[in-house]
């Protein structure tokens, strides 16, 4: 018996290119290698696979994105759907030692820090705070992303109450990005149905 819980997550912090890499686990591994074939059948992206112990129970974390060239955010309905879908297959997994465990399931949300290429590709139109290496600092709009870096329209500074104005666009390289986040905008927020800080339901499964 598992419980599945679907949500969609913006509190995953951080910054930029990852800091240290964690620790590798082989169990976290095999159930990557197990239901990345489910989420990937179902047009989803298998970021990453946590698993915490307390005694003999885990908590089974599963984080799934859209593929980097569609935009906007991993809905609730989708959310529930996949948990269903994954819960499934690890309660069919044949590699299975018999502790019991829980299943959650969400999004990055909309902070997830911008560490790899797809990353910037998902943030295309979006807002974004870029720390910069030896150079100053840029904080605009993705415009496009290629294999080499990302293309940023500035924005710039004006008085208090005046619309924003919008440079000439910023190129950056890969290897000059310290890191990036995006900056949250209600507009696009609601555009993708989502809260800043939403949750979506839990579900027996």
């Amino acid at each position: 018996m598992s419980n599945a819980e679907a949500t969609t997550s913006s509190d995953r912090t951080g910054t930029g290119r990852a800091e240290a890499a964690p620790a590798y686990n082989p169990e976290a591994a095999r159930l990557r290698a197990l239901l990345e074939p489910a989420v990937q059948a179902n047009r989803l992206y298998l970021e990453d696979v946590t698993i915490n112990v307390a005694g003999s129970h885990r908590v089974v974390h599963v984080v799934v994105d859209l593929p980097q060239e569609e935009t906007g955010g991993v809905n609730l309905d989708v959310i529930s759907d996949i948990s269903k879908v994954l819960s499934d297959v690890m309660d069919n997994d044949p590699g299975d030692d018999g502790r019991p465990y829980d299943l959650e399931v969400s999004s990055p949300g909309v902070g997830r820090p911008l560490t790899e290429p797809r990353h910037w590709h998902r943030a295309r139109g979006r807002m974004v705070k870029v720390n910069v290496i030896q150079g100053e600092n840029v904080t605009g709009r993705v415009q496009s992303v290629d294999d080499s870096g990302v293309t940023i329209v500035p924005e710039i500074a004006v008085k208090k109450g005046m619309k924003p104005k919008q440079g000439e666009p910023v190129k950056l390289p890969f290897d000059r990005i310290r890191n990036g986040k995006v900056e949250i905008e209600f507009s696009h927020l609601e555009e993708a149905g989502l809260e800043p800080e939403h949750n979506g339901p839990s579900e027996e499964a």
